[in-house]
């Protein structure tokens, strides 16, 4: 695959409903820019619960012990063992820690400062950011930190994204998908590396697809309001991810290359 290089830095977020291919486009963007990172608060938390680590990681040098960074993945496991969702304030400590680790905003920037970082506009301190915000409230303290300059809405027909479900299959110990349709294994019924037996994922039925689409749709609706009052929203619209990679290679490029 040719490469591209960006001139300026992208601060992006994907958008789209659970099965519409982010994850596919995040990884092909990445090859396709290999300037761009992906910044998950996903990972960024599970890393820090299993290595019961400050989540601030520059605490010690450039704040206080009682610095409003001053949180750690073992307060972060014990909100998740008590079935409560992790602070907005949290996730926000995570990925902003993560973006000071890689000298993307300044050192001493807080999630309480009056005013958004000052973001590096080099290339290399570009990033798409997976998992948050998913809601109009988090966009804004989102805004508040750091400001992002593209959000991509992907969209694709509902009937279509079920029928993507209904065709996938997972190796579960290493986490790789295949799609009977469009990403065969090799071997009908067998991971491609192990040849252990595929299964399914225990929600991947038609009903549960259905509720959580309904549910992204209540809550995507004013997170994309949001952002399209910010000038920042662009959406593009296919029945399959090698429909839309095209295009959102070319809105890169205008934009960024």
């Amino acid at each position: 695959m040719a490469t591209s290089k960006l001139r300026r830095a992208a601060r992006v977020i994907l958008v789209g409903a659970p099965g519409v291919g982010k994850g596919t486009q995040a990884e092909r963007l990445m090859k396709r820019f290999p300037q761009i990172s992906a910044v998950s608060s996903g990972d960024l938390l599970r890393t820090s619960v299993r290595n019961k680590t400050p989540l601030g990681r520059f605490r010690s040098i450039y704040t206080s012990s009682t610095s409003s960074n001053a949180c750690s993945g073992l307060e972060a496991e014990s909100t998740m063992r008590a079935g409560n969702l992790v602070p907005d304030d949290m996730i926000l400590k995570l990925i902003l820690n993560e973006l000071k680790a890689k000298r993307w905003v300044p050192l001493k920037t807080s999630v309480s400062d009056a005013l958004p970082a000052e973001p590096s506009n080099e290339p290399d301190a570009s990033f798409i950011l997976d998992g948050f915000p998913r809601t109009a409230a988090q966009a804004s303290r989102l805004d508040a930190v750091i400001p992002v300059n593209l959000v991509v809405s992907l969209i694709t027909p509902v009937n279509i994204i079920l029928s993507r479900i209904a065709s996938r299959w997972v190796h579960a110990p290493s986490g790789r998908v295949y799609n009977t349709d469009f990403n065969a294994p090799k071997v009908e019924g067998k991971d491609d590396v192990t040849g252990e037996l595929l299964t399914k994922r225990p929600d991947d039925d038609e009903g549960t697809w259905k509720q959580r689409l309904r549910k992204f749709d209540e809550t995507s609706q004013p997170l994309l309001n949001h952002y399209d009052k910010k000038g920042v929203l662009w959406t593009v619209e296919g029945n399959s991810s090698d429909e839309i990679t095209p295009r959102l290679y070319r809105e890169f490029e205008r934009r960024f290359a």
